[in-house]
């Protein structure tokens, strides 16, 4: 069934903590990875239904930096369908007004990944329909990291006074420099965590966790989500009005 379209107030940016694949799997008596492949697939239905509900911005957590501890083979196994995904969504996405990039550190990623995800993000450069980000190899505490190093760099150089770096300057740094922050995240699959994902982003996010295991959830639900965010009165510190 087709999401219904949301005509009040909603997010422009959602982010979306993908999670479950591998229980959603293991429950069935099949391998993670099976789990992980029809993961990808939900991806393409939640893209396809997030313009019609008023998302023009949507970040999706694939592979935290934390994933590298998980077995060689399901490690490989993923960086195997991120590659299938790239090939084989490239001209759908380009052809339906969708722009792809991706953050997180690439360096330990394989190097014909990397050119798959650099060509993807050029092909769909010019696409402002959707904003699609995908982290790969991402963590939150990872990127602040990186932007305090970049900042030390730049001031120990001369290109910034240390009065300079304020709260812009530091964003300015971050892997999302051109990208709002989030509205709204969500986490399926029960947990309720946040997982080292988008820290300084989310700071006035708004949270919603659900029991769906990510294989499971669908436009409708997210279009049930949605509806609860335009209910609630963001103040971002100040005070509730009457």
């Amino acid at each position: 069934m087709a999401a219904k379209d949301i005509t009040g107030e909603s997010p422009a940016h959602v982010a979306i903590i993908m999670d479950g694949n591998g229980r959603w799997a293991t429950a069935r008596g099949w391998p993670r990875l099976v789990g992980h492949r029809r993961g990808a697939e939900r991806v393409r239905s939640i893209v396809e239904a997030a313009p019609g509900l008023g998302i023009r911005y949507l970040t999706l957590y694939a592979f935290s930096t934390e994933n590298w501890k998980r077995s060689t083979e399901e490690v490989i196994g993923l960086m195997t369908i991120f590659a299938r995904y790239i090939q084989s969504e490239a001209q759908r996405l380009s052809a339906e007004g969708v722009r792809l990039r991706f953050i997180g550190g690439r360096e330990r990623l394989d190097k014909k990944l990397q050119k798959l995800m650099a060509g993807i993000e050029a092909r769909t450069a010019g696409n402002d329909r959707l904003h699609l980000t995908v982290a790969i190899n991402y963590g939150g505490r990872d990127e602040l990291a990186r932007a305090a190093r970049a900042l030390a760099e730049d001031a120990a150089a001369g290109r910034i006074r240390p009065e300079e770096i304020d709260e812009a300057a530091f964003a300015r740094r971050l892997d999302t420099a051109d990208l709002p922050d989030p509205d709204l995240v969500i986490r399926t699959s029960g947990e309720m965590r946040i997982s080292n994902y988008l820290l300084w982003q989310s700071a006035y996010a708004e949270y919603e966790f659900t029991d769906t295991l990510w294989p499971d959830f669908t436009p409708d639900e997210l279009a049930t989500i949605l509806s609860r965010y335009n209910r609630r009165e963001r103040r971002y510190g100040g005070a509730l009005t009457a």
